[in-house]
């Protein structure tokens, strides 16, 4: 698995990066909170830079932001990406609260005043396969809770812990990204999980799909390749060169 770090900034932040692992790319970014009654993240370096790489590797994406539903809206809520549509079903509700401000536990919208805001479990189904989804989280892990997904195909499916920290100050961002490189692995729906049913109150917002013909994965520049390269040579140098002064 290669682990690369994207942004390293330490003012209420935990971290921001991308990995690989057979054909899956995942993007995740952390900011930590200031605590209750102490307003939003204020600069969500961690979070908004895990959003930008994972946007930069699809092209023609739509993002639903939750803004044409009406506060207090619950499932099913008939959502939509752009070309592709879904449907939204399980726990929750939408939440509305005014620019700038936190609900009274810590959850807020990343754009406009509306989010979904659950304690729950609950699920996306789309009118077509996707290979990318990506999210904002807000107000996780404060009593202990972790997002996981279950991205399902008719093929079977494949859990993922996005590994967001917990027992934190409440009020955090973070951003979550997959995207499937491979078309076989395209899924149909995805589920979102809560560690802490019931206890841990969560909200989300602006989702990203991607469809497999949107995904353009950016491949690692040839002058960081040439670089890695260049540096294990150099180390593989230095040690033939102790072994040689040591005999």
């Amino acid at each position: 698995m290669r682990r690369l770090v994207l942004a390293g900034a330490m003012t209420l932040v935990a971290l921001a990066c991308a990995t690989a692992d057979a054909g899956t790319l995942t993007f995740f970014g952390e900011d930590l909170g200031p605590g209750a009654g102490n307003g939003r993240v204020a600069s969500p370096v961690n979070s908004d830079a895990a959003q930008t790489s994972f946007l930069s590797n699809l092209v023609g994406v739509g993002t639903e932001d939750f803004e044409s539903f009406s506060n207090g809206t619950t499932s099913p809520l008939g959502i939509t990406f752009g070309s592709v549509g879904a449907t939204l079903n399980g726990s929750g509700s939408i939440n509305e609260i005014a620019a700038g401000a936190t609900s009274g536990a810590g959850r807020y919208p990343i754009s406009g005043t509306k989010y979904w805001t659950t304690s729950g479990d609950f699920s996306i189904a789309f009118t077509d396969a996707v290979s990318a989804f990506g999210f904002y989280g807000t107000d996780l892990g404060d009593f202990g809770g972790q997002v996981t997904l279950t991205l399902a195909n008719g093929g079977g499916s494949k859990l993922v812990n996005i590994g967001n920290s917990i027992n934190v100050p409440s009020n955090g961002v973070s951003y979550f990204g997959i995207i499937e490189t491979d078309a076989a692995d395209a899924f149909t729906a995805v589920t979102f999980g809560n560690t802490a049913f019931g206890s841990d109150i969560f909200g989300f917002d602006d989702m990203t799909i991607g469809t497999f013909s949107q995904v353009q994965v950016v491949p690692v520049p040839p002058a960081a390749g040439l670089g890695l390269a260049l540096m294990a040579g150099l180390g593989l140098f230095r040690m033939r060169r102790r072994k040689r002064f040591d005999a």
